[in-house]
C-alpha cells in the first residue's frame, strides 16, 4: 500500500462520525500537539487525521446550515411559510 491508501485507510472512520463525535476527536488532536511530547512522525500522521476531521465536520455543518430556515410571519404574526436563515 502507498502512503496515500494508507492514510485514506486510518481516516475511514471519520466518515461515520458525527458532528460531536468529530469535534471531540479533533480537540484530542489539538491537545496532544499542543503538549508537544508527541513523536514526530506521530504528529505528522495525527496531524493530518486533524485535517480530515476538520474536513468532515465543516461538510457536517454545512449541511446542517442548507437545512435551517427561519419561519416567516405574516401582518397578523401567523406563520406564513420559510425563507433560508441566511439569504446569500
Amino acid at each position: 500500500m502507498n502512503a496515500d491508501a494508507d492514510k485514506k485507510a486510518a481516516n475511514d472512520d471519520i466518515k461515520s462520525m458525527t458532528f460531536e463525535q468529530a469535534l471531540e476527536a479533533l480537540e484530542n488532536i489539538v491537545n496532544d500537539l499542543e503538549r508537544g511530547d508527541v513523536p514526530l512522525e506521530q504528529s505528522i500522521r495525527i496531524y493530518e487525521r486533524g485535517e480530515a476531521l476538520k474536513a468532515h465536520c465543516d461538510r457536517l455543518l454545512k449541511a446542517a446550515e442548507d437545512k435551517v430556515e427561519k419561519i416567516r410571519l405574516s401582518r397578523e404574526g401567523a406563520p406564513a411559510g420559510t425563507e433560508p436563515l441566511d439569504p446569500q
